[in-house]
C-alpha cells in the first residue's frame, strides 16, 4: 500500500444523453448496483482520505448515493476540467495525490489504481481501442512521457493515425493540480475545458507525465445503452470467475447470470440458464437445476431446486428440502426436509419438517385485498389439488387428502377431506356423443 496520501475526484455530472433515459448515467446499473457504486467500493479498497463526486446540479438521488462520501456541483457543464476545478475547494488543505476518475467507467482493474495512487509522478490512463474514433489522441516523445492529449475533433490527419487513446482518467499530485488547472483554456472545437490539456503544462514545467496502458473491456466509456450492455457481460463475466475460483461449480456459466451480491458457497452446482436477483445466499451442498430464478431467498445446504422452479423474496429454504419443476415459493419458509417436487405454488407461509406437499397444491393466501398466513407443521402430508385458504394452520402429522378444499385448521394426526361424493349416470356419454353427432350431420346437409 502506498504511503503517498491520497484523494480520489470522481467525475459524474454528464447527463448521458445518449442513454436517452432520465436517471443520470452513473446511476444506471451492472448486475443490479449503480455503476458510480461499484467505481467508489473500488476505490475505497485504495484507502483514500476522502472521495469527492462531481454532480450536476439537478442531481439530487445521486448525491444521495454516494454518501456518506462527499459531492459537489458543477454548476455548468464546461468540460472535464472545469469539472475538477468545481472540486478544488473540497482539496483544500490536502497533501498528496488526486487520483481522477470518470464515474462512467467502472471497472477499471484495482491493480492499476493501486499502481496509479502510488506513483510519485503524474499518470493517465490509456487504451488502444479496436476503434479509436472519437476518442483522444495520446502524444508521446520517444521515450513514452505524454507531452499532451488531441481530442478527436482537435485532430489533424496525421494526429488520428495514432493508436494510443486517452482513458480519461489521471493521477496528479495536489501540489500542481489547481495550477495547471488555472492555466487551461477553452480554445478548441467545443469550447470547453478539457482535462486533456493539462499533460502539456506538465511538459512545459518539466514534469514527466507518464501513461498506464490498460485493456479495453475494462477501461471504456458508457455512453449508450450497447456500452452499458457491453459492460454489463463484462461484469456479469467477472462475477462468474469470482464464484468459479470461490469451488462453485457451473455446467454452462456463461448462460448464470449473478446479481452484484449474490453469495454462494464453495460445492454449489448450477446448471445452465440459472438467474440470481438482489438478496440472494445459497449454502453448500446445494444443486441448482436449469433454468431457476432466484431473488431475495436463501437456500439451505444439500437442497436441490428446480429444474424451472421460482424462488420470490422472502423465501427462507431449509436444508435437505427438494423443490422440483414449476415450484413457485414467496415470502415462506421450507423446514428441513421438506418435499415440493412439481407443480405447486407456496405464498406467505411457514412450513415444518418433512412436510410432503403434492403436485397442483397450493396456498390460497389472498383474498383481493389483503394476503394471509398458512402454517403447516412437521410430518405433515398435503396431497395433489388441494387448495389450503389462509388464514390457516394445518398441526403436526395431519393428512389432506387430494382433491380437498380447506378453510378450517386441521388438528394434529388427523384427517381432512373436502370433496363431494362423485355423481356417475351410466350411458350418458354415449347419448351425449349421439345427440352431438346427429346435430353436426343435420348442420352439413343444411350447408351443403
Amino acid at each position: 500500500m502506498s504511503t503517498i496520501p491520497l484523494a480520489v475526484v470522481i467525475l459524474a455530472a454528464g447527463k448521458g444523453k445518449r442513454m436517452q433515459s432520465e436517471l443520470p448515467k452513473v446511476m444506471h446499473e451492472l448486475a443490479g448496483k449503480p455503476m458510480i457504486s461499484i467505481l467508489i467500493d473500488q476505490v475505497c479498497q485504495l484507502s483514500p482520505e476522502k472521495i469527492i463526486v462531481v454532480t450536476g446540479k439537478d442531481m439530487h438521488d445521486l448525491r444521495e448515493i454516494v454518501k456518506p462520501h462527499q459531492s459537489v456541483i458543477q454548476t455548468e457543464q464546461n468540460g472535464t476540467a472545469d469539472a475538477v476545478k468545481a472540486a478544488l475547494p473540497a482539496l483544500e488543505g490536502f497533501q498528496g495525490n488526486v487520483l481522477i476518475l470518470l464515474g462512467d467507467e467502472p471497472l477499471v482493474p484495482m491493480q492499476v489504481l493501486e499502481e496509479m495512487a502510488a506513483y510519485d509522478s503524474p499518470s493517465a490512463m490509456a487504451i488502444i481501442p479496436p476503434d479509436p474514433y472519437g476518442l483522444g489522441r495520446m502524444m508521446m516523445d520517444e521515450d513514452g512521457q505524454l507531452m499532451g492529449i488531441v481530442e478527436e475533433k482537435d485532430c489533424d490527419d496525421q494526429q488520428r493515425e495514432i493508436l494510443v487513446c486517452n482513458a480519461g482518467n489521471y493521477c496528479v499530485p495536489s501540489s500542481k493540480l489547481a495550477e495547471w488547472l488555472e492555466k487551461i483554456g477553452k480554445d478548441n472545437a467545443q469550447g470547453e475545458y478539457y482535462l486533456t490539456d493539462m499533460p502539456k503544462y506538465a511538459a512545459e514545467d518539466g514534469v514527466p507525465f507518464d501513461v498506464f496502458t490498460m485493456p479495453v473491456d475494462h477501461v471504456w466509456g458508457i455512453n449508450d445503452c450497447k456500452q452499458l450492455a457491453e459492460h454489463e457481460q463484462v461484469f456479469r463475466e467477472m462475477l462468474r470467475d469470482a464464484h468459479v475460483m470461490n469451488g462453485v461449480r457451473m455446467v454452462d456459466p456463461s448462460t448464470v447470470y449473478f446479481h452484484h451480491d449474490t453469495v454462494v458457497a464453495p460445492g454449489v452446482l448450477i446448471e445452465p440458464s440459472v438467474f440470481f436477483g438482489p438478496g440472494v445466499r445459497v449454502d453448500q451442498g446445494v444443486h441448482i437445476k436449469a433454468f431457476s430464478h432466484i431473488e431475495g431467498a436463501h437456500i439451505g445446504a444439500n437442497t436441490t431446486l428446480g429444474p424451472f422452479a421460482r424462488l420470490r423474496p422472502g423465501s427462507e429454504i431449509g436444508e435437505g428440502v427438494r423443490i422440483g419443476n414449476f415450484v413457485e415459493i414467496k415470502k415462506s419458509s421450507i423446514g428441513n426436509g421438506s418435499k415440493i417436487n412439481h407443480l405447486a405454488y407456496v405464498g406467505d407461509c411457514t412450513m415444518g419438517e418433512d412436510v410432503n406437499f403434492s403436485a397442483g397444491a397450493i396456498t390460497v393466501n389472498y383474498d383481493g385485498f389483503n394476503k394471509h398466513q398458512t402454517t403447516i407443521g412437521k410430518n405433515v402430508m398435503i396431497g395433489s389439488n388441494v387448495n389450503l385458504v389462509a388464514p390457516l394452520t394445518i398441526d403436526d402429522g395431519a393428512f389432506v387428502a387430494a382433491g380437498s378444499t380447506i378453510n378450517e385448521d386441521v388438528p394434529a394426526d388427523s384427517l381432512s377431506i373436502a370433496r363431494d361424493k362423485p355423481s356417475i349416470r351410466e350411458g350418458w356419454a354415449t347419448k351425449f356423443r349421439e345427440t352431438k353427432n346427429k346435430k353436426k350431420i343435420e348442420a352439413e346437409k343444411k350447408a351443403g
